[in-house]
């Protein structure tokens, strides 16, 4: 089974610099992670950007829906920026049908100790695995289906929509 992760920013990726106090990209982390998790699945990344989500642009998601669309796998894994993760879902799984699509992202950086990053893709890695086709957001130790999630931005989670 060959799974394809697509890279797109997000905090995940990003990192600490320390003359401006800000949290910026530099490079993706992805690599570093799967190589930390000892991840032995076939997996081909692809960095599409990297942005924070609440820079994304309609374009910048139409490119995820047409990467997906393209892929010659059915198994695809993105990373995503939290703030419109849902957004992005939605737009997957309204158009991109036959696949099984999992997006997660975290709420503090790979680089910074104490992140979810490295729990949050394993989770992301065994749904895509083991989840029928269709479109989950990996977050929390959970997964959601795309149409009944939301992000609890008071409390840093997502959570089942009612």
């Amino acid at each position: 089974m060959k799974i394809k992760l697509l890279i797109t920013g997000g905090t995940i990726d990003k990192v600490y610099n320390e003359l401006t106090g800000e949290l910026e990209f530099s490079d993706s982390h992805l690599e570093k992670m799967l190589k930390r998790s000892r991840s032995t699945l076939d997996i081909s990344s692809e960095i599409l950007f990297l942005k924070d989500s609440l820079d994304m642009t309609d374009e910048d998601r139409e490119l995820i829906l047409s990467k997906c669309l393209t892929s010659t796998e059915d198994k695809i894994v993105i990373t995503h920026g939290t703030d419109t993760m849902v957004e992005t879902a939605k737009l997957l799984g309204d158009q991109a049908k036959g696949k099984t699509i999992v997006l997660f992202g975290s709420m503090i950086p790979y680089s910074i100790n104490n992140s979810d990053a490295l729990f949050n893709l394993g989770v992301a890695l065994s749904a895509v695995q083991n989840k029928k086709q269709g479109v989950y957001i990996a977050m929390n130790g959970q997964i959601f289906d795309f149409d009944k999630v939301k992000k609890n931005k008071k409390l840093g989670i997502f959570q089942t929509r009612e």
